[in-house]
Order: structure tokens, then C-alpha cells, then sequence
């Protein structure tokens, strides 16, 4: 891979600093923003899941009006950690990608990004901080059809027992997994069955409901103790462990890819970095949600290099063979990663012909946008269904109260 020299590359962070700076607020400031932060998140997940609560009894009702309603309350959530993002910690987001998804990703004439990915897709990445699905989530709001609201992610079991957010993962159809593929299987068959289900449309034909199943075969994010990890597994494969990326784990993905095959056409395949990670250092020591969010420190920017593979090129015959396929891109990605390190920028884009006339387009070689909604009212989404049946019960009670008394 060639390196772009386009751009300067990031400066090296300050020993001992934030690669992102100084904070930005003071203590009185920070309370301030973490009280919000917090109300705005709590008020936001409450709303989504009573709206879960109220559309629950179509499971038994029209199961396919059911799942249509949970996937709006999927859309609200992706809305409300992307005004999350834009408000509280808002930063640059840098896009590129190979030859394969050229012309897929656009940057729009108000300075967003619109992606034209498939509505069926099988999503992978490499995990650096906890935060990496928040942005991954937003590439489906960008997407064209949108599909923040046909997002599915494979997590670990542990998360489902957060309160209000946990019940509602289960809602959205997520799969939550306990690393033991005896318990794990079963699970996955029973969701991957449910993504791949023929519909049946009013005029007779037959239709598959859109999926992106976001997958992060490393398992974790990427941090000391999951390197020393990657580490001792590779010595005992026999083989090289990578230096930015840790080591993928391939049985689920495997699994998956086996189960979809058929019904999905492509993988798509995301590269993250985040600027100001120095070579040996973690982002999930630099970046938490508390600097990112409270302390006005996010990440300067987040990086994204895109590829795409289909998934009838992919040996699936043994898992052997995939095994060995999947470590091979992983060891692209490290690839990629070192010259990020080295650079600050992954590989540009191959625009090819007229790069003035691309450019119109909206193709551009690195594109750069920042996480936040196309309108600010989309917000409102969020309480419209609780605030309508509130509003319901409201006169509903003052009917009652006015001429209750009367019938009686």
C-alpha cells in the first residue's frame, strides 16, 4: 500500500499530555456538563424503552408490525448517541477506503458524508476503545437507505443486565454472547434465523427484512491486558502477532458468515484508528467516556478506511481455511494501522478519471465530516410516542373525572 503524501502527518503528542489537549472546562463547568449529559442520556433511554414497553404487545398481535416498531426505537437511539456526540463531544470523523468501495461514500453539499452501502451486510472492525460502535451506529444513520434502525450487534452477555439500556438491547434483536460456543450457538441460530426469514409483501412477493450485523472478531477492545493475551494465543498458534490489532477470534464470525451465506452478498470491513494514540499506548486509556464527554476531550479525529469482500470469494469450506483468511486481513489492518501511526492518515480513496469532476461528486480522496444529525428536530422522534399516549391518559382522565362521576 502506498502512502498518501498529500497531508502533513498529526503532530506527536506532548509527553505527558492529552493528545487532544488540555481540558476545556473547568470544575464547576464539568459538573455542569456531566449533570446534563446525564439527565439528556437517562431522559432519552427512558423515553426509548417505555415506547418498547407500550409496542411490546404486538409480538403477539402482527410480529411483523412488531419488529417494523422496534427498529423505529432502534432509529431513536442511534439519533440519540449521535446528538449525544455532536453536543457533548464532538469531533472531526476522516473517511477512506480501497478500490472496492470507491463511489459508495460521498461527502454531501451541507459538509456530511452519505454512504450507499447494501441494506444486507455483514459489518466487521477491530476494537480500540468502548466507543467504537457509537460511530460505527452513525455510519448506519449516514447510510443511504438509512439504516440505524436495522443495525444488529453481537455482545458480550454481561451488558444486557444494565439497567433500561440492557432490556432495551434485547428489544433491538441484539445478540448477546457468553464466549462459550456450546451456550452461544443455539443463540445465534435462533437470531440468525430471524435475520434471514423471508417476508412476504402485499403484492405476493417474497423480501428479506435489512440487516447490518456488526461483528468485532477480536472479541475486545484493544487494551494491555488483551495484547498480552493476543500475544500468548499467537505463540500458541504458531504465528505472528500483530502490533496494532489484536488477533481475531474467528468461530462466531465463522458461524455467521456460514448461516447468512446466501442471504447477504457482501462483508464490509472497517479499519479504526483514533488520533493521538501513540505507538504502545491503548485509546481506551486515553479516551474515556469521562474525558470524551465531560471534560471536553474527545478524540481530535476518527478514522475510518473501508473495504469490502464478497462473501461468495471467502472460503467458507472449513474454518480452517477461514481462520487463516480472516488472520490474513487482520494483518492488513495492522498494515494500515502502522502506516496511521507513521502518517496520520490512512490510504486515500481512488477517485480515478477526472478528480475534479469526482470531487463534484462528492468523491474525494480522504473525506472529512463530523457525527451529527441532518436536522435538529429529529431529536422530538425520541418522545413522540410517550408523549402522545401521556397526552391520551391526560384527557382520558379528565373526561373520566368531568362525566365518570355522572354514568355512575
Amino acid at each position: 500500500m502506498t502512502t498518501t503524501k498529500t497531508k502533513p502527518p498529526s503532530p506527536a503528542p506532548v509527553p505527558g499530555g492529552h493528545p487532544s489537549g488540555r481540558e476545556k472546562h473547568g470544575q464547576i463547568v464539568q459538573v455542569l456538563r456531566a449533570v446534563s449529559f446525564t439527565l439528556y442520556f437517562l431522559t432519552g433511554a427512558v423515553a426509548i424503552h417505555t415506547t418498547q414497553l407500550l409496542g411490546a404487545p404486538l409480538y403477539w398481535i402482527n410480529r411483523n408490525l412488531y419488529y417494523a416498531y422496534m427498529s423505529l426505537t432502534k432509529q431513536s437511539f442511534g439519533v440519540l448517541i449521535t446528538t449525544m456526540t455532536q453536543w457533548w463531544g464532538p469531533t472531526t470523523i476522516r473517511i477512506s477506503g480501497d478500490a472496492s468501495v470507491a463511489g459508495q461514500i460521498r461527502k454531501t453539499t451541507d459538509g456530511l458524508v452519505e454512504f450507499s452501502f447494501p441494506e444486507r451486510l455483514v459489518m466487521i472492525a477491530n476494537h480500540q476503545i468502548y466507543t467504537d460502535w457509537l460511530y460505527l451506529w452513525w455510519v448506519g444513520y449516514a447510510n443511504r437507505p438509512a439504516m440505524h434502525g436495522s443495525l444488529y450487534i453481537i455482545l458480550k452477555e454481561s451488558l444486557k443486565y444494565i439497567p433500561i439500556v440492557g432490556p432495551g438491547m434485547l428489544f433491538y434483536g441484539f445478540i448477546f454472547m457468553s464466549r462459550k460456543m456450546a451456550v452461544d450457538q443455539p443463540r445465534l441460530a435462533h437470531r440468525l434465523g430471524k435475520l434471514q426469514t423471508p417476508k412476504t409483501a402485499p403484492d405476493g412477493s417474497k423480501y428479506l427484512d435489512p440487516m447490518w450485523l456488526l461483528l468485532f472478531p477480536e472479541g475486545t477492545n484493544a487494551s494491555r491486558n488483551g495484547r498480552n493475551k493476543s500475544a500468548r494465543w499467537a505463540d500458541k498458534i504458531g504465528v505472528k502477532d500483530p502490533e496494532h490489532v489484536l488477533l481475531p477470534r474467528s468461530t462466531g464470525t465463522y458461524y455467521c458468515l456460514t448461516q447468512l451465506r446466501g442471504t447477504v452478498d457482501y462483508i464490509y470491513d472497517c479499519t479504526v484508528a483514533y488520533e493521538g494514540v501513540p505507538r504502545g499506548k491503548y485509546g481506551e486509556e486515553i479516551f474515556t467516556l469521562s474525558g470524551s464527554y465531560i471534560r471536553g476531550q474527545p478524540p481530535k479525529s476518527v478514522n475510518f478506511y473501508w473495504r469490502r469482500f464478497r462473501i461468495a470469494d471467502i472460503p467458507l469450506g472449513t474454518h480452517e481455511e477461514f481462520d487463516a483468511w480472516l488472520r490474513d486481513r487482520w494483518y492488513e489492518k495492522d498494515a494500515l494501522m502502522e502506516q496511521y501511526v507513521t502518517t496520520g492518515r490512512f490510504p486515500e480513496t481512488p477517485v480515478g478519471g477526472d478528480a475534479d469532476a469526482a470531487a463534484a461528486r462528492g468523491h474525494v480522496p480522504i473525506l472529512e465530516t463530523e457525527v451529527r444529525t441532518r436536522y435538529p428536530w429529529e431529536l422530538l422522534s425520541i418522545f413522540t410516542v410517550p408523549l402522545s399516549v401521556g397526552l391520551v391518559v391526560h384527557i382520558g382522565l379528565r373526561i373520566w373525572s368531568r362525566f365518570g362521576s355522572a354514568l355512575f
